[in-house]
């Protein structure tokens, strides 16, 4: 099984497709946001969304923790699966769950030390999959940072859990490699790193792909 690939902070259906084109399988659209890059409104994630092909995901960033809200902007959006940003309960994802059968829910852990052990083996609760970000949500901040954090910890994470571990947090052609190989997770989540001037950038993601691709061959299958 591939590694997969989660491009996140798209902005228009022409990234979607470049995106597309060098390997990712999940699309994240970023609606509004405390902080951090690419929020854009649901009207556009909604016209991105429509377009994804089948095989793909249109995944939607939310900083939102109460049910219906989420509910209500995912129908509103139109995605195939949502990224909770922030904390969210083991019933809040439940409910989620509940109201919108099919749709695949992504719980954001923020990776701030082992202590964070803990919190992961609770955010897979009811949850498709977790995210290991490099936030700081006691100041606010949710992701976005660009700064990698204490991969060690994500390893025992993903060892941990029994659902499948993406790894977000300062990826770049130069570490995704590494960061494969010490963690071994079942994807892997870039945004500002293979952009230019905010832009996607062809040459940087083609680059950031053949580095994951090698590193899956190197090392074997991550886990699912």
């Amino acid at each position: 099984m591939n590694t997969r690939i989660k491009l996140c902070c798209i902005s228009s259906i022409e990234e979607a497709r470049l995106a597309i084109q060098h390997g990712a399988s999940l699309l994240g659209l970023v609606s509004e946001m405390p902080s951090g890059p690419g929020v854009i409104s649901e009207a556009q994630i909604a016209h991105i969304s429509a377009t994804t092909p089948p095989g793909v995901t249109a995944t939607l960033l939310t900083s939102r923790t109460d049910a219906p809200g989420i509910l209500d902007q995912q129908r509103r959006c139109g995605v195939g699966a949502i990224q909770l940003v922030a904390h969210t309960s083991p019933e809040t994802r439940q409910a989620i769950r509940d109201g919108a059968p099919g749709i695949k829910l992504i719980q954001v852990v923020h990776v701030t030390g082992p202590a964070s052990l803990r919190e992961a083996q609770q955010a897979a609760v009811a949850s498709h999959a977790i995210l290991l970000d490099s936030g700081r949500p006691s100041e606010g901040i949710l992701g976005g940072t660009g700064q990698t954090h204490d991969w060690s910890v994500s390893r025992q994470i993903v060892r941990a859990v029994r659902v499948p571990v993406f790894l977000a947090g300062g990826l770049s052609s130069d570490n995704v490699r590494e960061a494969i190989q010490t963690v071994r997770p079942y994807g892997v989540d870039i945004c500002s790193r293979v952009r230019t001037s905010g832009a996607l950038d062809a040459a940087k993601l083609a680059a950031f792909a053949d580095e994951a691709v090698g590193a899956r061959m190197l090392s074997g299958s991550p886990r699912a």
